[in-house]
């Protein structure tokens, strides 16, 4: 019993942990040799999934037009569920419609969002992609930092004149500070005070009713018990003040006669949790979190909530705010940016470019990144070998060729040793070209030959002529428009 509520503990207390404590799986580190066709398909989109939780989580997720995978609900069992909930089913539903209403009213509309790629997701792709001389379009490449949020940070900011707010340097944050002031021991209450369960002797005495949380099935005790009313109020403050108010919170508890019940409540509440502070010279011991919650606010809150205008929080940990509006916010903003990734294209385009990779345009205008610079080869003004000739040629004739088709169509009519021969050479010609960005190999194995406004840009021996097709890909920050350099997403 003492290890199963240990286990419960800290699963539900640990939840708020949003900004200090890290992932529990290791970084998803992208894999692009597995990826073969990604430049042609993109990444499905994926629904934004919530962190589970205990009951006030799963009333706050997202609605159903976000969960696109449910099936409509028919009218008649709409109805009949209506007839089953009676009178007073409607009636907490209008609070609720109330709530939900409050809700809307408080979403920070302030607060721009703007999704990042992770730092160790995105070494890993520079790394494997000066491993070889391909091209990756950037497009696809913001696809697959979306998917998955081991993959990319959340950068939130505000304006100064409404900021958002913080528990300290690493805590929660909310755009609401009443809301961080209320729950701030629940968030926080791991980094000032040592939590210790144990068992106490049985309870003795007879009791003939228990009281019971019928929208969460925790057991309060007899109402006579004198830990009865900390306990109410304790479970009110953590999972349902936010959507009701005490009077209508006290409505939902049940007192019930059964002696299973009553046995099995006085067997969890011999659990004893005590709380010890951590950061006193002289360490003091609460014998209830009620205690450690009044010294809290008394010796940790003042000061401790700060305002902040930009704050970068964890993929994983952005899934799971406690601050729902916010997670909200942050779900809203996710959509919209996998169904077109701008703003983390520019976000890549300048990192690769930082990491000494080249971007570039083709393929209808899109972005691309080698780490080989991307030139062309005049060939008119310079001795070519037939064989080189030859590649551009049919390079130039059938855009989207790859190597095998290209030796097809190359090698003809030849012997056995003389085909051999001719392969070797057309594969030293073909590194040849690719290694100096005469020719572009993209990581569908298809080749093409740099864009003709290009060949016009790069025609000039100036080293800044050439770099002016580059340089002008850069993109102005804008979260929320597609800037002049961005790329739209295929129809």
């Amino acid at each position: 019993m003492r290890e199963r509520l240990s286990i419960c503990f800290l699963r539900h207390s640990s939840r708020w942990k949003t900004m200090s404590s890290s992932p529990v799986e290791p970084v998803d580190l992208l894999d692009l040799k597995l990826l073969p066709a990604w430049v042609k398909e993109p990444a499905k989109e994926r629904i934004y999934e919530h962190a589970s939780g205990g009951e006030d989580d799963r009333r706050s997720r997202a609605p159903n037009r976000f969960r696109r995978d449910r099936a409509p609900r028919s009218r008649e069992s709409k109805m009949s569920r209506e007839s089953q909930n009676g009178r007073d089913g409607r009636a907490r539903g209008r609070n609720h419609g109330d709530q939900r209403k409050v809700f809307r009213a408080i979403a920070p509309a302030e607060i721009t969002v703007r999704f990042l790629p992770h730092s160790s997701a995105f070494e890993s792709v520079v790394a494997q992609i000066k491993s070889a001389s391909v091209a990756y379009s950037i497009f696809a490449l913001a696809r697959l930092f979306l998917e998955k949020p081991e993959r990319y940070d959340v950068r939130l900011t505000a304006k100064a004149e409404s900021p958002v707010y913080q528990l300290g340097e690493n805590g929660a944050i909310s755009p609401d500070r009443d809301f961080l002031e209320r729950n701030a021991f629940r968030f926080a209450r791991e980094d000032f005070y040592k939590i210790d369960i144990t068992q106490s002797d049985p309870i003795k005495g007879n009791f003939s009713n228990v009281a019971c949380c019928r929208l969460s099935g925790t057991l309060l005790g007899p109402t006579n018990h004198h830990n009865y009313q900390p306990q109410l109020r304790s479970l009110y403050e953590q999972r349902f003040s936010r959507r009701m108010s005490f009077a209508e919170y006290q409505r939902q508890i049940e007192i019930v006669n059964d002696p299973a019940l009553i046995e099995r409540w006085k067997e969890e509440a011999r659990t004893v949790t005590t709380y010890t502070t951590l950061r006193d010279e002289t360490p003091s011991t609460f014998a209830s979190a009620a205690e450690a919650e009044r010294h809290f606010r008394s010796n940790y809150l003042p000061g401790l909530v700060r305002s902040v205008e930009e704050v970068n929080i964890d993929g994983v940990l952005s899934r799971g705010l406690p601050d729902r509006a916010l997670n909200r916010a942050i779900e809203d903003a996710w959509t919209g940016e996998t169904r077109s990734p701008s703003n983390m294209m520019q976000e890549l385009a300048a990192r690769c470019r930082q990491a000494g990779l080249n971007v570039f345009r083709h393929r209808r205008g899109r972005l691309f990144v080698s780490p080989i610079r991307i030139r062309a080869f005049v060939h008119e003004q310079g001795g070519v070998s037939p064989s080189v000739n030859a590649i551009l040629e049919a390079v130039a004739a059938t855009p989207g060729i790859n190597r095998k088709e290209l030796a097809e169509k190359l090698v003809l009519d030849l012997s056995i040793e003389d085909a051999e021969s001719r392969k070797l050479a057309l594969a030293s010609d073909l590194r040849w070209l690719i290694s100096e960005g005469h020719l572009i190999e993209f990581n569908d194995t298809s080749l093409d030959l740099p864009r003709k406004k290009m060949n016009q840009a790069q025609a000039s021996d100036s080293p800044i002529q050439n770099r002016e097709p580059e340089t002008n890909i850069a993109l102005a920050h804008s979260p929320t428009t597609l800037s002049a350099g961005s790329e739209s997403p295929p129809s």
